[in-house]
């Protein structure tokens, strides 16, 4: 069979046919993947990968877990839907767990289908409670892909239009090693930050709303400011009454090893007002969700419903998929195999030029690449290996790397080696006037 008869290559055309031109896809001949099973998956021609990625880091546990598996089979088998309008004993229960997990106190829960639709329910209540249509938000965030979320979106390559309901304010923090603070120790760092907020605040008129913020950025390149940073910009909230907003779709259920929540690398100011959180939750199944003081989340004036969100299957797996992660333990899973990852692309750091940065935390460990290409080079490589990688930052210029939480230490070390060698790949192909270098042979 030749590559033009494979089953993939007439399916990219009628993907390409039907959906839209901006519908992003991996790869230079983007790839089905079938099946799965524990960190590993295997694409429409039988090709096997280990999976570092996680399907955007929502396969939180593992591929094809037995114990999501059955939780959603046994519910498919009674009922798939029934909307918020009827009690769901399965949502109540997954809202008291959440609520009690999140560190807030006299917290609400509200379930939703996505990370993007959270932040939007998030929006309307602090934007209803404070009665103020201005956001503050750090610059190089992403927030999701709906009307509203775009509008405080501060990656530009993720927000395609300037239209918004919102007025956005953008301060600094989410990006440590560039930029007019990049020279700074972290409590330097800290101070002209916060510096920048209260400059911010002084220009703004009116009421502020909320500052919402990623304690990791995600789309961003797993970019992120010193621990502390939101603790030190609650003190400021605190004093005009703003709200903040802890972004927690990526960084949420122990991926951080360190944390639950990533909020709570600043938790010397206490939990956040509201806090928002989706993709691994459900473990692939689609469930986002805002948690919110009790003040706050009661505060609309109308009537709401939702029609898929916390619905009986999704809260089923969310369900499972939560006891799993607790009672192994993975957090500590996550701390334990992320640094044995991170410590890998350290050692190997010295002999990869192409390395600017290594960031993040855990499971959620950013590689910051001298440029797009070279980005784009080690992902391809990475495949072509028999390894899932993610990318990211504002330029593509990073990596991101988010495995399953049950990562093993040998699947960690393997993964590892395949990494070092796609980006050695990559700066081996690179122009010799990027390197200053005479061609390689």
């Amino acid at each position: 069979m030749t590559t033009t008869d494979l089953p993939t290559t007439a399916l990219r055309a009628r993907h390409r046919a039907v959906l839209p031109a901006w519908l992003a896809t991996y790869y230079r001949e983007p790839i089905e993947l079938t099946h799965g099973e524990g960190r590993h998956v295997w694409d429409a021609e039988g090709n096997r990968y280990l999976d570092f990625f996680g399907g955007i880091l929502t396969t939180m546990t593992a591929h094809a877990l037995p114990e999501v598996t059955k939780a959603v089979t046994e519910q498919a088998g009674r009922i798939l839907h029934t909307s918020t309008l009827y009690l769901s004993s399965a949502m109540v229960e997954l809202a008291e767990q959440v609520a009690a997990l999140s560190g807030i106190p006299d917290a609400k829960v509200f379930f939703t289908t996505s990370g993007t639709e959270a932040n939007d329910a998030a929006l309307l209540l602090a934007t209803s409670f404070r009665r103020s249509n201005q956001i503050l938000a750090l610059r190089n965030s992403y927030h999701g892909r709906s009307f509203s979320t775009v509008g405080i979106t501060g990656n530009t390559a993720w927000s395609p239009t300037s239209l918004s309901p919102l007025q956005t304010l953008y301060v600094h923090g989410g990006v440590r090693e560039s930029g007019p603070y990049a020279r700074l120790t972290d409590a330097e760092f800290i101070a002209a930050c916060v510096t920048d907020l209260q400059e911010m605040l002084g220009q703004a008129e009116g009421t502020v709303a909320a500052l919402i913020a990623e304690p990791i950025q995600g789309v961003g390149g797993f970019t992120h400011g010193p621990d502390g940073l939101l603790a030190a910009f609650k003190e400021v909230l605190d004093q005009h009454g703003i709200l903040w907003i802890s972004d927690e779709v990526q960084t949420g259920w122990g991926r951080t090893g360190d944390h639950f929540w990533g909020w709570q690398a600043h938790g010397q100011a206490g939990p956040p007002d509201i806090l928002t959180f989706a993709k691994g939750i459900a473990n692939g199944m689609s469930m986002g969700g805002v948690v919110a003081r009790a003040e706050v989340m009661d505060c609309l004036g109308a009537n709401s419903i939702s029609t898929f969100g916390g619905s009986p299957i999704t809260c089923a797996a969310a369900l499972a998929n939560l006891r799993y992660l607790l009672e192994h333990g993975l957090q500590a899973n996550a701390r334990r195999t992320g640094t044995l990852l991170r410590a890998q692309l350290e050692s190997a750091r010295p002999k990869l030029p192409i390395v600017r940065d290594i960031r993040g935390r855990g499971l959620m460990l950013g590689v910051a690449l001298t440029d797009a290409a070279a980005a784009t080079a080690t992902l391809e490589h990475a495949r072509s290996l028999g390894l899932l990688i993610g990318k990211g930052g504002r330029a593509g210029d990073a990596l991101r790397i988010a495995p399953p939480l049950s990562l093993t230490e040998a699947e960690a070390r393997e993964g590892g080696e395949l990494l070092i060698e796609a980006l050695r790949r990559a700066d081996a192909e690179r122009e010799p006037a990027a390197t200053g270098a005479e061609p390689r042979a």
